[in-house]
């Protein structure tokens, strides 16, 4: 599917992807389209292959078939203009030495024809005052900032974001997510991978789920699994004391009912107890997509994928 976003040709094109390692095929046909300056948020189980697929999309892996490209490019032989297109924030914070921010920032936007200031930067990721401290002294947080800026300052057009703000306060975050919804006003297209549903339904303008070596559904988050999958849910308490849950597409219906039944039943409140109305969250959505329980370990306490 291609977004329409922003005119001009995807910045990413994936038909057929595959990917082998042995007897287990990791990757088996996923089919991808990015346009210009959309936020793209491609979520997946621990070990789906999300890993192996950003790297192919970067140019550090080989894919085992299909086509892949990237800015009009294939990543593996692209040139080193090319790379100066795209920016890459991994997820491991790398050694920022006993440089400061502004050295480094210095620095690495000397290898750019088009970079951006490095106040800009220092500015659009919220380190101006940390400007001049060892990154070495810096909290996680901050660094994390840092690497963000480092892969921003050749003003990319293509942006990868693995797992941007795991370990971050709830504030962190928010402000994070405000520094991602400029970059992205300003035309720059990103691929996020992140762990958090509530982060991509904010960030994304479409998100891809990819399970079993594929990608098994994709659309905005407010549209992500069809219709179906946000039927209304009723819940309540019966007369037995036990819980109850019917999902219905006329909640007001089966409430008016459940209500008369109280009432006959001598209820004086004329409802159950504990009645509630609500529409499958995203998480909810998200784990029926990929077929897992409350234990899948997309939402365990560690957030590195399993590599094959």
């Amino acid at each position: 599917m291609t977004n329409t976003k922003t005119p001009g040709q995807a910045v990413v094109q994936v038909r057929g992807l595959t990917k082998r390692y042995g007897e287990r095929e990791v990757l088996r046909g996923v089919d991808l389209d990015i346009a210009p300056g959309e936020t793209y948020a491609l979520l997946g189980p621990n070990g789906a292959g999300k890993s192996t697929a950003i790297e192919i999309l970067e140019g550090f892996r080989r894919p085992g078939g299909g086509e892949v490209r990237v800015l009009g490019e294939e990543p593996l032989s692209a040139s080193r203009a090319w790379r100066s297109r795209i920016g890459i924030v991994s997820q491991q914070t790398g050694d920022l030495g006993t440089y400061t921010p502004r050295e480094l920032l210095a620095y690495f936007g000397g290898l750019y024809s088009r970079a951006r200031s490095v106040d800009e930067v220092l500015a659009l990721v919220g380190l101006t005052e940390q400007a001049g401290l060892r990154a070495s002294k810096m909290s996680g947080g901050q660094q994390r900032r840092l690497d963000v800026a480092l892969g921003i300052i050749g003003r990319p057009e293509l942006l990868f974001l693995d797992e941007p703000t795991t370990g971050f306060d709830p504030e962190a975050r928010r402000q994070f997510w405000s520094m991602i919804d400029q970059l992205s006003s300003d035309g720059t297209a990103i691929l996020l991978t992140t762990h958090y549903l509530d982060e991509a339904a904010q960030l994304a303008d479409r998100v891809g789920v990819l399970s079993g070596g594929t990608i098994v559904a994709e659309a905005p988050p407010a549209e992500l699994g069809g219709a179906a999958a946000r039927v209304p849910i009723v819940r309540w308490r019966d007369s037995s004391g036990e819980i109850r849950e019917e999902r219905t597409e006329a909640p007001g219906a089966l409430v008016a009912r459940l209500v008369v039944d109280a009432g006959a039943s001598g209820d004086a409140g004329g409802e159950p107890p504990e009645l509630e109305i609500r529409r499958p969250t995203l998480e909810e959505i998200y784990l029926g997509l990929i077929g897992a329980g409350e234990g899948d370990p997309e939402f365990a306490t560690t957030t590195e994928e399993v590599h094959a």
